[in-house]
């Protein structure tokens, strides 16, 4: 299957100007917005949909002392986040599950930062077995949804903020079509490219929704099981960079190299 040429944002609204090689015209370029307004307007409607939804979950929430809940942006805010949700999430453990779920969901659909503090907090709430099944299933419904957001309108967006990282994507993809599962199972388990652009750019890329869905599902289980277990000792974590020491990263590599292991097998009888 012959790969699919990117086209940049001139070239799919035919337009090319004469003085694109000037200064002024690599000024423009880079001053301009990627997405159109009828690209932007359904990206706020998909959104304001997303956080009606969210709005509605919250307010059929039994009350709680909502001005100590905040997305954390630090283990510290962490742990106080821990300490106000333990009592509630035994006393209403259901909606708390729902609230948790939706909350991480929406914050994975639209790149919000910070779910990573989510992750750890499913360990300190829930312990590793629960707290594993909420983090794979919220990550990878999360990252459903921004597939296809990113289907509708994602093309100029990435092709803009990253045109290089896109082609060198597209290009290994194309070399990888007969075992593109192991290819991504690859790039889930490893942190070779950031999951926030393995969303954006494989609908872009053409790599096929159930491929996406099943490396996806597979692919985050030992990242959320290590992120989960140190959930189980907050107290201890001083920083997000303790998560991913040498030890770590070496045996998500050794997975990830695992997953790969059929199709260098494969490329070795072809050779010989």
């Amino acid at each position: 299957m012959a790969p699919t040429r990117i086209l940049t944002r001139d070239e799919e609204l035919g337009v090319i100007s004469d003085d694109d090689d000037s200064p002024s015209g690599k000024r423009s370029k880079l001053d301009r917005f990627p997405l159109s307004r009828w690209e932007l307007a359904v990206s706020l409607g998909v959104f304001l949909v997303f956080s009606s939804g969210l709005c509605c979950i919250y307010m059929t929430m039994p009350a709680a002392e909502f001005g100590k809940l905040k997305l954390p942006r630090s283990i510290a805010d962490l742990r106080l986040l821990k300490d106000n949700l333990a009592n509630y999430a035994n006393e209403y453990p259901a909606q708390f599950v729902l609230g948790y779920c939706a909350t991480y969901i929406f914050m994975q659909t639209f790149m919000i930062p910070g779910t990573i503090f989510m992750s750890l907090l499913a360990g300190a709430l829930f312990g590793v077995f629960k707290g594993v099944v909420l983090v794979v299933f919220n990550a990878t419904a999360g990252a459903t949804s921004c597939f296809f957001l990113s289907k509708l309108i994602g093309r100029p967006l990435i092709t803009w903020l990253w045109p290089d990282k896109l082609r060198f994507f597209q290009a290994e993809i194309s070399k990888r079509r007969d075992k593109l599962l192991n290819y991504m199972l690859f790039l889930r388990i490893t942190p070779t490219l950031p999951n926030l652009f393995i969303n954006l750019a494989s609908p872009i890329v053409d790599v096929p929704f159930h491929v996406f869905f099943l490396a996806t599902l597979i692919g985050l289980v030992p990242a959320a099981y290590i992120t989960v277990r140190a959930g189980l000792a907050i107290g201890d974590l001083k920083s997000v960079k303790d998560l991913y020491d040498f030890k770590t990263l070496s045996v998500l590599f050794l997975i990830g190299f695992i997953s790969i292991l059929p199709t260098i097998l494969k490329r070795k009888k072809i050779v010989e």
